[in-house]
């Protein structure tokens, strides 16, 4: 199969490309390569003869207006270019409880490139992950007010980007499934506990001071927001063994 990967450089689409490469015709499409969905540079060529389109591109803001336009602009152009190719199966890559997070800008956004896919006809497969490992230290710092780390203790569930990927790179070669699944990580935490540990594997002097009214992307959370409801597929690589890893203690 011929799979166009949109946002195929970044953390998510460089592990899916590498697991996808060797039995598939794949091309890791970013402005980095001449592919833009924003400008529709290369667009068309890139995904002329595709069989899948995965889309795992983010916006470069999260700014309430930046990230709308991001997502509305890079799929209006998108999906209608993967109509005229006759693309059989659009993968995009959300985030677990997008509906239930719309007082944040960037999920109004993300909620607004999910209504386009359902919307364009063409099929596909829309994966809610919950947050990466590797963005707990984005957490802290988005989280820190007045020198503290202030935190909800809302359910978290985090997943390794390389169960995401391998997730990804499983859908690709499957039939549609024209709905949204649900995956996450084996453990589910308190985001504050999580943090804490996030901070004491790697050394860094910070303080959690624990707040249930302490917002996450601009939204006072639920207990189970962050939590997949209805799992299909759980990561296998446990938190306390992956941040005991160097690379990864960043």
């Amino acid at each position: 199969m011929k799979i166009v990967i949109i946002g195929g450089t970044g953390l998510i689409g460089s592990q899916v490309a590498n697991m996808l490469k060797n039995k598939h015709e794949v091309i890791a499409a970013s402005p980095n390569t001449g592919v833009n969905t924003i400008t529709g540079e290369g667009l068309e060529e890139a995904i002329k003869n595709a069989n899948v389109v995965i889309d795992v591109s983010n916006s470069p803001s999260f700014d309430d207006d930046p990230v709308m336009n991001f997502f509305k602009t890079s799929n209006q152009n998108l999906l209608p270019a993967e109509k005229r190719a006759g693309v059989q199966h659009h993968i995009a890559l959300s985030v677990v409880g997008t509906d239930k997070l719309q007082d944040s800008g960037y999920f109004r956004a993300k909620q607004v490139q999910e209504n386009l896919i359902k919307e364009s006809g063409i099929p596909f497969t829309i994966v809610h992950a919950t947050q990466f490992f590797e963005f707990a230290g984005g957490i802290a710092a988005m989280s820190t007010s007045e020198g503290k780390v202030k935190l909800s203790d809302a359910f978290i569930q985090p997943i390794a980007s390389v169960d995401v990927a391998t997730f990804l790179a499983k859908v690709a070669i499957e039939k549609p499934a024209n709905k949204i699944l649900e995956i996450g990580g084996p453990e589910r935490f308190r985001i504050d506990e999580w943090i804490k540990q996030y901070i004491s594997s790697t050394g860094k002097s910070l303080e959690v001071e624990t707040d249930i009214n302490a917002p996450y992307s601009g939204v006072v959370l639920e207990k189970t927001t962050l939590t997949p409801q209805n799992p299909v597929y759980l990561g296998t690589n446990e938190y306390q063994n992956w941040i005991a890893k160097p690379e990864n203690k960043r």
